[in-house]
């Protein structure tokens, strides 16, 4: 198979079990500390990492080790795999691609690295995208470009309850501007040029989460369009926005919920939910 091209991303693409086995995805998992325990981010429990916390304990993330990055591509190669794309979170988000290129200089078929400059869904699409053209027998550079494009269409929208788990984690990035309002507004943000941005706020959590379906909706148009909703675990709160945006969005081509990566998570804090908008 000359032209068989696999897959590997990692675990912030919050991609459902099923969808990574369908397309024979490979995903690498970041690491995450909470308290004195370190290990792969799946290992923790959702409810658990909440209780960390709201509690004030120590939550720090670190990038996948570069061994697990070299044993997948070994895997890779020895299944004839004639090349590997790589697509990762954003650089200014972590520093998962300097594990990457680390352990792509270790194996015997090229490895091609690309910097999604996002996270969430939003990366997810992409590599769904890309699992489809490499599914087809398309080459690497048709591969990549199917994630690329998917990539500049693509927003992420998000709600979070408080700033104050970004500023802890150092990954506020254009956010610290809207630090210091008051408790009832409630910031709006996106992931822009590869980091957390502002995007609007509002009074109270019920405006803010309509704002946010106002913009998924017009980021969407009338174009065919996949949407996800993220968050922690889902709720009440994410079922009634599915009826929203369906209700706004006249294309909508899937639509689904989908547990966030617990290191999102612990970025953005309990309570925080996201809208992936990816125009198919």
């Amino acid at each position: 198979m000359p032209n068989h091209v696999a897959l590997v991303t990692d675990s912030t693409a919050s991609l459902p079990e099923q969808l990574r086995k369908q397309w024979d995805i490979t995903v690498i998992q970041l690491q995450l500390r909470v308290g004195d325990q370190v290990d792969e981010e799946n290992r923790f429990d959702r409810g658990e990492l909440t209780q960390a916390l709201r509690s004030g304990q120590r939550v720090s993330t670190n990038p996948p080790d570069p061994g697990a990055f070299f044993w997948a591509y070994q895997d890779a190669a020895a299944s004839g795999a004639s090349a590997i794309v790589s697509l990762h979170i954003s650089q200014r988000m972590s520093a998962t691609l300097l594990a990457e290129r680390e352990a792509a200089q270790q194996v015997q078929i090229p490895v091609y690295p690309v910097d999604s400059g996002t996270t969430g869904m939003s990366l997810g699409f992409a590599v769904l995208s890309a699992a489809r053209a490499a599914a087809a027998g398309g080459r690497v550079e048709r591969v990549i470009e199917a994630a690329q494009r998917r990539f500049s269409t693509s927003s992420e929208l998000l709600y979070v309850d408080t700033l104050e788990y970004l500023r802890r984690g150092g990954r506020i990035g254009g956010a610290a501007a809207l630090l210091g309002t008051a408790l009832s507004i409630k910031p709006l943000l996106t992931v822009r040029e590869g980091e957390v941005a502002p995007l609007a706020r509002a009074a109270g959590s019920r405006r803010a989460l309509a704002k946010l379906v106002d913009l998924a909706a017009e980021r969407a148009g009338s174009l065919p369009t996949d949407l996800a909703i993220s968050c922690f675990r889902p709720t009440e709160r994410e079922l009634m926005l599915v009826q929203q945006l369906r209700d706004r969005i006249p294309n909508v081509t899937e639509l689904s919920i989908v547990e966030a990566s617990t290191v999102i998570g612990a970025h953005v804090g309990p309570g925080a939910l996201s809208i992936t908008v990816s125009p198919a």
